[in-house]
């Protein structure tokens, strides 16, 4: 039996169980999470503000979707049981050869792969310089790469602050992005600068709480 897939949905659900809980001081919208977009298996990529950005994933239509993190989470008690059961990617621990063989087989089972491209949150709500492991694997692999646009979590749990507050949490799918526009050896590096530019000029236009004095 797969445990994968299953912990990944049970993840999932557990997310929209605290979604429930918060609903009380915080609101969710989400657009543009169009189902063709999420027809076959990519790489999603999102901003990264805050710890609670993780149990914001459930607000995307897919429920088996594989986190590509740094090792600090899997290091945190109980969290490090289930991400191993959901076979979540540790990227600094895995020498990179392991970690792309892993993601590549992830793929082929049909499930989706998610990175934090940032690599860390974002102190002031900006995006940071896009770390490009996700790129290449996109195009090593062949397969889109899914923006995703979040704000709100920035006020809702920021670093270094143990306590929610108030949000409105808007999560945005943009187009997916094929590496087949971005050939040769360097085709990731302009891959990873596309999407960051995309992300860039959406946030830009989203309501975003997070920046607000």
């Amino acid at each position: 039996m797969r445990t994968g897939p299953i912990t990944r949905h049970c993840i999932w659900i557990y997310g929209k169980g605290w979604q429930v809980i918060v609903s009380l001081f915080v609101s969710f919208e989400k657009s543009g999470l169009d189902p063709e977009s999420f027809a076959t298996p990519g790489i999603i990529v999102v901003n990264h503000r805050s710890f609670f950005d993780t149990y914001c994933m459930n607000m995307l239509p897919k429920s088996d979707i594989c986190f590509a993190v740094r090792a600090w989470p899997f290091k945190i008690p109980v969290y490090s049981l289930f991400m191993g059961l959901a076979r979540y990617l540790d990227l600094e621990t895995n020498p990179w050869p392991t970690t792309m063989a892993l993601a590549k087989k992830r793929l082929a089972q049909g499930s989706f792969l998610l990175f934090f491209p940032e690599g860390h949150r974002s102190r002031d709500c900006t995006l940071t310089r896009f770390h490009s492991g996700a790129f290449k694997l996109a195009c090593e692999c062949n397969v889109p790469v899914i923006p995703v646009c979040l704000t709100g979590t920035g006020t809702l749990l920021p670093p270094k602050r143990l306590w929610l507050a108030p949000s409105k949490i808007v999560l945005k799918g943009l187009p997916p992005v094929h590496p087949h526009r971005f050939p040769g050896e360097t085709g990731h590096i302009a891959l990873g600068k596309e999407v960051k530019t995309l992300m860039a000029k959406t946030l830009e236009t989203m309501e975003d709480v997070d920046l607000k004095p």
